[in-house]
């Protein structure tokens, strides 16, 4: 399989940018590319897509078994010339201090594809060969094999980058050096870049990215460098790849599900519409923004996450949508609901002032956004009870990270799952009403063989 990872000393280095450069220069040139991100990232896959026309897939070694992520980057890259994973934080940052769980190079250990490191080389010169040494022999699973360097101030600046390289690393290839340049910067927010929805990169951005990749990288060696891989569990065919047991085939008889999918719901893992696909949903994607009601005939609904504060008023506004989604779930219809997802089930989302946009109203609690971070990090779940994930005691993985915080909640309400970060009891969430489940948490499904099938059999139950 030809596949390279694009990794970084840390975060911040330029591996969005580079990689999305690599992307579209090998676009260009006539290759299929299938991208993938590491971790539990929901923006570096909306511009992955945008460039590439495929969806990103999220390779995840803690929330998901190394057997999972190895079938889900076969099944996802055998129609491709070239795989590109992009990497997440440092390479060896992993869960807490482990270097092992959820970090890229345990996604490099897995599927065996050489790295490329990004290094920014801004102050730096001699000093870069120690570094890239020490990544290099830091693991012996982990192939690093080139370097890039980026955000180089000269051509006096990439020389002595180069020498430095050739005398102390010599078998680590130097792909090019790449200079500083504003017009390659991506706006930014306090989750990351802005989201490909709205902040779609512009032709003019694209040509420049892979002229400047072109003229800058040793692409030739790059693409030789893919043919590398070598994990001999690997193996290219679908009946290596431990699928959940398909139901008909037949179109009729699969279970509508309504995926919200817009500017405001754009955070999901490719991987949980897929399992919810393969376990015989047939997903119908729909706008809350846009759209005046859900779409006909469905069984269930997935609110995934996003920025839904960003678009409080027009959400606020599609009066007949947030009433067409109340009713569902006054129906009992299955509805699943994540972070943003969750937010817009609330009564509504508070301004520093003290005003409140009024959103579906299904939960007695109100959200409010706050000026640093409320949570970050992996969780784990355990269900408490039956519902419409499955049967009690289901151990599911996921990932948090939000801005908002919402108001106290009731003792009325009910919550289904017991959560856990790094083995310390956080207490109960997972609210609950009726047929609706709502949470904070970004679970995957691919954590939990049971979680998909449990939604599409309680769908349909319900039709």
């Amino acid at each position: 399989m030809k596949s390279i990872i694009i990794a970084a000393p840390h975060s911040g280095s330029g591996k969005t940018t580079i990689t999305l450069g690599i992307m579209e220069c090998l676009r260009k040139r006539g290759l299929k590319i299938a991208p993938f991100k590491v971790g539990p990232d929901f923006i570096d896959p909306g511009y992955h897509k945008l460039v590439t026309g495929k969806p990103s897939i999220n390779l995840d070694g803690w929330m998901c078994s190394a057997d999972f992520v190895r079938s889900t980057f076969t099944l996802h890259s055998e129609w491709a010339d070239m795989t590109i994973i992009e990497g997440v934080m440092g390479l060896f940052d992993g869960i807490g201090e482990s270097v092992n769980d959820g970090s890229t190079a345990q996604i490099a250990r897995i599927t065996g594809a050489p790295v490329v490191l990004v290094v920014d080389a801004k102050s730096m010169a001699g000093s870069a060969a120690p570094l890239v040494k020490g990544f290099a022999e830091f693991d012996t699973q982990v192939n690093l094999a080139a370097v890039i360097f980026n955000n180089v101030g000269s051509e006096n600046h990439a020389n002595l980058l180069k020498k430095a390289m050739a005398t102390e690393v010599p078998k680590i290839k130097v792909l090019g050096c790449i200079g500083r340049d504003e017009k390659l910067h991506i706006p930014s927010r306090h989750l990351g870049l802005l989201t490909a929805e709205e902040h779609p990169l512009s032709p003019k951005f694209l040509q420049h990215l892979s002229e400047t990749i072109e003229e800058c990288l040793d692409v030739n060696f790059l693409c030789r460098l893919s043919e590398i891989s070598c994990n001999p569990k690997l193996k290219h065919g679908k009946e290596n790849i431990p699928f959940l047991p398909q139901k008909s085939n037949s179109k009729s008889k699969r279970i509508p599900i309504a995926v919200a999918r817009d500017e405001a719901f754009c955070f999901i893992y490719e991987d949980n519409l897929r399992l919810l696909q393969e376990a015989g949903g047939e997903i119908i994607e729909f706008s809350p923004l846009s759209d005046a009601t859900l779409p006909h005939n469905i069984g269930g609904i997935y609110l995934p996450g996003g920025y839904p504060e960003i678009f409080t008023s027009t959400l606020a506004a599609n009066v007949s949508m947030k009433e067409s989604i109340a009713e569902a779930i006054e129906k009992n219809m299955p509805v699943y609901a994540e972070c943003g997802g969750f937010i817009y089930l609330t009564k509504g989302i508070m301004d520093d002032g003290g005003s409140m946009h009024d959103l579906v109203g299904v939960f007695p609690v109100a959200a409010h956004m706050l000026h640093r971070r409320k949570a970050l990090g992996y969780k784990e779940i355990v269900t408490e009870r039956d519902s419409i994930l499955g049967k009690a005691g289901l151990k599911a993985r996921g990932h948090e990270f939000h801005y908002s915080e919402i108001t106290p909640v009731p003792h009325s309400l009910e919550t289904l799952y017991r959560v856990c970060k790094q083995g310390t009891d956080l207490g109960s969430e997972g609210f609950s009403y009726k047929n609706c489940l709502a949470s904070y948490i970004h679970l995957h499904f691919g954590s939990c063989s049971g979680l998909a099938a449990g939604f599409v059999e309680s769908c349909e139950k319900f039709k």
